[in-house]
This record gives structure tokens, sequence and C-alpha cells, in this order.
């Protein structure tokens, strides 16, 4: 059997393997511009409609997705084999939990199938939400 300090440098190594293949991207239209065809409209679409919904929100990379940041992160979005996921703070998801219901869903993700439509209404309604509230506690701490 192996050693803990042993069994804790393997994961170190496999951890510092993975961040070293995971692209580094320097803004949103490097990232989508990385993607398949098939994401690249779907991940544009949800970027219109975060624009759309918060003008004034900051398109950021963090964590080496794409982000809007409005007083605060207000969503990331993201693309994988099968799906496409939008990611907000935990207490949101439960604000949204019966709009939500019809994916799949985890402590902070919300995953839809990639040839599902955009839940443009949805997107726009979770993300003016979450910029009216980063307001409010950002006003809340001054």
């Amino acid at each position: 059997m192996k050693s803990k300090s042993k069994r804790l440098a393997e994961h170190v190594s496999r951890v510092k393997n993975a961040k070293a293949k995971r692209p580094i991207y320097k803004d949103i239209d490097a990232y989508i511009d990385d993607q398949s065809a098939e994401f690249r409209s779907i991940l544009n679409n949800i970027r219109r409609t975060i624009i759309k919904a918060i003008p004034d929100a900051e398109e950021v990379i963090s964590y080496g997705i794409p982000a809007f940041r409005y007083h605060g992160i207000v969503v990331y979005f993201a693309s994988f084999k099968n799906h496409y996921s939008i990611f907000i703070r935990p207490r949101f998801m439960n604000v949204f939990k019966s709009e939500l219901s019809k994916y799949k869903t985890s402590k902070s993700a919300v995953n839809i199938p990639s040839g599902d439509p955009v839940p443009v209404r949805l997107i726009t309604k979770i993300v003016k939400y979450i910029a009216v509230e980063n307001l409010k506690e950002g006003k809340a701490k001054l």
C-alpha cells in the first residue's frame, strides 16, 4: 500500500498535468473560437443574451471559462462534450429551482443537452436577477 505522502504527490502531479493540458484563453472570443462549430453558435447566443440583459457587465475569463461580472460574478458558461452549462451561485440555483427543474443541475451548474435550444428567456431572467442582487450587496457593503 502506498504511503499517504506518495498518494498525495501522485495526485498533485495528475492535477498539474491536467492544468498544463488545459488551454488558457485571453478572452471570451478566444474561448468560443476554440469550440466546435455546434457550440460556437450556442455560446455566442448565450453571450448575446447576457450582454442584452446586462449591457454594463464586464466580460472575463475566470476558472478558464467565460464569465460576466457586474458588481461581482453574475454567471459563467461553457461547453462540454454533450452539453453546455451555465454556472451560478448555489443560492441563486435555489431561487430558480422550479424553472431549472427540466434540466440536469448540480450545486451551481445547469446542464443543457447540446441539441436543446438556448433558454434565452430563462438566462435573461436569471442574470438580471443576479445583477440586481450583486448591486444590492455592493451598496450594502458601503
